[in-house]
């Protein structure tokens, strides 16, 4: 079952040109956005868990929002960085339906719409390579102002770059076994559908038309984790967008998530994250 290309909701946080000389070594990033690379010069490499890929010139590269990584580099090394912020309209997001290859062969169009992004959006520069100079709570949102209030056409053209820029990684993509399983389909459905509500298993089995422990079975097949564990996952990495997007006070947040108990939040979003909400927001 294919994600309907309209569905797609795409939006541009940064994009620009970053050029290095062994000084691009960052440790356990994990953004909620996705990052877009295009290297031009020299080599760095990128760890993400036990798999670490060497950054070459002539390729790009995407990183999944909410994947925690690191960088090494010891020597030149020039690359486009695009960061985009992922969002579907009552849809299961677009990584959680694919796997996407980390690293795809780039075509001679791709330098250049990197190139005209960068020449009609200066100002979506990154002030520092550091991420913690752009991935914090006042740039975050001021990033996400900045594309909402661009006029229709600058955000048509940003749009196609982006999606020929997806593509690629599009292309090579394999869909993750689940996906071949109405049941599942129905049930991640749902729970994005109703990720403010408090979501239990009664109403996802019901959604499955299965009973609970098989349910609970299925999830753990093609999840390796329970559906309550995989809805308060969801939760959390919704609650990391609010709290870089919105004042709402951690309490308020916890009940429009559908928490019943604010403190369990906190606790849940210190156990997924390492961080407190507040934590989080501040150190952002």
């Amino acid at each position: 079952m294919q994600i309907p290309i309209e569905s797609l909701n795409l939006q541009m946080l940064n994009v620009g040109i970053a050029h290095h000389n062994g000084d691009w070594n960052w440790q356990n990033i994990a953004s909620p956005f996705t990052r877009i690379y295009l290297v031009t010069q020299g080599e760095a490499k990128l760890h993400i868990g036990t798999e670490t890929v060497n950054l070459r010139q002539n390729h790009l590269y995407i990183i999944p929002a909410h994947t925690i990584h690191s960088y090494e580099c010891h020597g030149p090394f020039t690359h486009y960085y695009l960061h985009i912020y992922e969002g579907f309209k009552n849809e299961t997001a677009i990584f959680d339906r694919y796997i996407f290859p980390t690293e795809v062969e780039a075509d001679e169009i791709d330098s250049l719409l990197f190139s005209s992004m960068c020449a009609e959006h200066p100002e979506a520069r990154l002030p520092e390579s550091d991420p913690r100079s752009y991935d914090n709570t006042k740039t975050f949102t001021g990033y996400v102002k900045r594309y909402n209030n661009m006029d229709l056409w600058q955000k048509m053209r940003l749009r196609s770059a982006i999606l020929m820029l997806f593509s690629h990684f599009m292309k090579e993509a394999q869909a993750r076994m689940w996906t071949q399983d109405e049941r599942l389909i129905r049930v991640l459905d749902y729970i994005n559908t109703h990720i403010y509500e408090d979501i239990n298993i009664n109403d996802l089995a019901d959604t499955a038309c299965i009973s609970n422990p098989y349910l609970i079975r299925l999830f753990h097949r093609n999840f390796g984790i329970s559906p309550l564990q995989f809805v308060n996952r969801k939760k959390i990495e919704k609650a990391q967008i609010m709290l870089l997007t919105e004042d709402t006070i951690i309490k308020e947040m916890a009940y429009s998530l559908g928490f019943k108990d604010h403190s369990y939040f906190i606790r849940l979003f210190k156990k997924v994250t390492g961080q407190t909400p507040m934590e989080f927001r501040s150190y952002r």
